[in-house]
């Protein structure tokens, strides 16, 4: 019977041992408020766009030349939302009173959207009457380096796509590479939510506005939100090209300043190349759609996706286009992006005794990242040469004179891509 003593003594001190763990597991409730504040610098192509111009005007066409080579001004957007397990009393209002350094003016209201009318009709499929069965074909490759790795293209037909027939190698570009959905604040998943920009607003960062300082967010339905962000932990700097060009070996070769703060880069480039040919390479070394990365990535997913090698690790500063995507797409689009770390801020600070429950008033998030845009081989702004390195035309180009930029940019949007990726 020595033995059913022993057992019961060991079961009575594992059920006193998760009591005890029971006990020392602290309460969390909250927060009552969630804010989460965007935070994108966007340099070259797409900076005029973004309100790049000074005062928030219209580039110039210079500018805008300039920003086709993956040179040109920076802009900074920035988003706001808040969202609360509180309603008002009355009408929802709320603001974010930035740091002066932000040159945003001294209140961003935070308006909360009107809820819209929804209309459900019943419509029955039909098929348009001029419908035409998709054609054409896409072409993917991933990669850094002077040629595409082996198994590559993967040749995607649009009319066999249409037919139900997946190509070969679409099963591993379907897998995606295991993205932790965001859930940022809304008006669906929060109480009472409010954003800014709006419709009410129409102020915007400049260039030079910057996030350091203190940070106020007060209004009717959240606890007032006080905290500092520093230098560390302000936009990402603008991301420029310094090498776009296409070599004498025909690779496209691409090279960017570092961007401090910046924890992993992603390069694309999406093309358009003869008998209706789509063409899309990314520099991810990993066989998978990164084609359809999120604007904005947790720290979590940053340091797995660099260790993967799907993302660039922030030392990278290089990466060369395979010589078989330049020959199929010569005129292709390329677009360059940093991933920042996120600032995550709480209140009040967890109490180090698990016994004391940890009741969060607000959480604040702040997410980074800084990109540009350029078309592959475009003069870079100060000179250099434009669609070729050290002045050799890529292989296989026709002899004749250079063309102005303004010529090169009408042949690309000429071949460009508009309504060649059917909808299935």
């Amino acid at each position: 019977m020595a033995w059913v003593k022993t057992a019961t003594a060991v079961s009575v001190m594992a059920l006193t041992a998760g009591a005890a763990d029971a006990q020392q597991k602290q309460v969390v409730t909250g927060p009552v408020a969630v804010y989460w504040m965007s935070a994108q610098t966007t340099s070259g192509f797409g900076a005029g766009m973004a309100g790049g111009g000074a005062g928030g005007a219209r580039p110039s066409m210079g500018q805008m030349m300039g920003m086709m080579g993956g040179g040109g001004g920076a802009s900074k957007t920035l988003t706001l939302q808040l969202g609360s397990a509180r309603k008002p009393t009355g009408e929802p209002t709320a603001e974010h009173l930035p740091p002066q350094a932000l040159k945003a003016g001294p209140s961003l209201p935070l308006v909360t959207p009107r809820a819209q009318p929804t209309q459900r009709t019943e419509e029955s499929p039909t098929v348009p009457r001029d419908y035409q069965k998709p054609k054409g074909r896409m072409l993917i490759f991933w990669g850094c380096g002077e040629h595409a790795k082996p198994g590559q293209p993967i040749v995607i037909d649009f009319a066999q796509m249409a037919a139900g027939k997946a190509p070969a190698g679409m099963e591993a570009m379907g897998r995606g590479l295991a993205i932790t959905p965001m859930q940022p604040p809304s008006p669906t998943r929060n109480a009472t939510y409010g954003e800014w920009p709006n419709e009410k607003t129409r102020t915007s960062v400049p260039g030079n506005g910057s996030l350091v300082g203190e940070h106020l967010i007060r209004g009717t339905y959240s606890p007032d939100i006080r905290f500092s962000l520093n230098a560390g932990q302000d936009f990402l700097g603008p991301l420029n090209l310094v090498t776009n060009a296409i070599g004498a070996s025909g690779a496209g070769q691409l090279g960017w300043g570092a961007v401090p703060g910046a924890q992993a880069y992603l390069a694309t480039a999406i093309g358009g190349g003869e008998n209706d040919t789509v063409v899309l390479w990314t520099s991810s070394e990993v066989q998978a759609s990164a084609f359809s990365l999120p604007d904005y990535l947790s720290n979590g997913d940053i340091a797995r996706l660099v260790a993967s090698r799907a993302l660039m690790g922030p030392q990278t500063t290089a990466c060369t286009i395979p010589q078989e995507v330049v020959k199929v797409a010569p005129q292709a689009m390329v677009q360059l992006a940093a991933y920042g770390n996120e600032t995550n801020l709480s209140y009040p600070a967890r109490p180090a005794d698990p016994k004391v429950p940890w009741n969060i008033e607000w959480t604040v998030k702040v997410r980074y990242k800084s990109q540009t845009g350029a078309l592959l081989g475009m003069e870079m702004p100060g000179g250099g040469p434009r669609g070729q390195a050290e002045g050799r035309p890529a292989p296989g180009a026709p002899q004749t004179a250079p063309q102005t930029p303004a010529e090169a940019i009408g042949g690309a949007l000429l071949r460009g891509l508009g309504g060649r990726i059917p909808r299935f």
